[in-house]
């Protein structure tokens, strides 16, 4: 079970190691949840299930962390604005910059009003916190758990979609 719970803690930090933008102090932090979190599932039994209550497993959550930006953005401009609002609203980016991205891509989508974004269903999901990625299988990014890690791969999804706006601006 020690060697299973090392190879386990040797990936994720392999992964986290290999994740753009994670600070050393991040790396810690995700590494000593993560520690923590496998050996409370050890005491569950050898059926016990990497996941997170209400959320995805760890190696899901590593997974999103290291496939890249294309794995966190948004298909559709109308889906990244959502996801910005969504961004704002969780506290999950500076506000006030976010905030500005976020108009900017409403006003050149022309969906600056309420009545305009109620009419756009990708919007709307993105509000929600449903990442539209493209690949046909969105994220939902309230279901994926409120760790350390899950609360990073959320903050990287917020930061690449902010990205994608500033792109789509210029």
């Amino acid at each position: 079970m020690k060697a299973v719970k090392r190879i386990c803690l040797a990936a994720i930090a392999a992964g986290l190691m290999m994740s753009a933008g994670v600070q050393a102090a991040s790396w810690q932090e995700s590494l000593s949840s993560a520690a923590t979190q496998l050996s409370q599932q050890s005491g569950n039994g050898a059926n016990a299930t990497p996941s997170q209550p209400g959320g995805l497993s760890l190696s899901s959550l590593t997974g999103l962390l290291n496939g890249g930006a294309s794995t966190l953005s948004a298909e559709t401009m109308p889906n990244a604005a959502g996801i910005l609002q969504y961004c704002i609203k969780q506290k999950l980016v500076s506000a006030t910059s976010t905030e500005n991205i976020k108009n900017q891509v409403m006003e050149k989508l022309g969906i600056t009003t309420p009545q305009e974004q109620q009419q756009e269903p990708d919007f709307l999901q993105g509000a929600q916190g449903l990442l539209d990625t493209g690949d046909g299988q969105p994220l939902n990014l309230n279901n994926i758990g409120t760790t350390p890690l899950a609360q990073k791969v959320k903050t990287k999804a917020c930061d690449i979609v902010l990205k994608q706006g500033v792109n789509f601006l210029s």
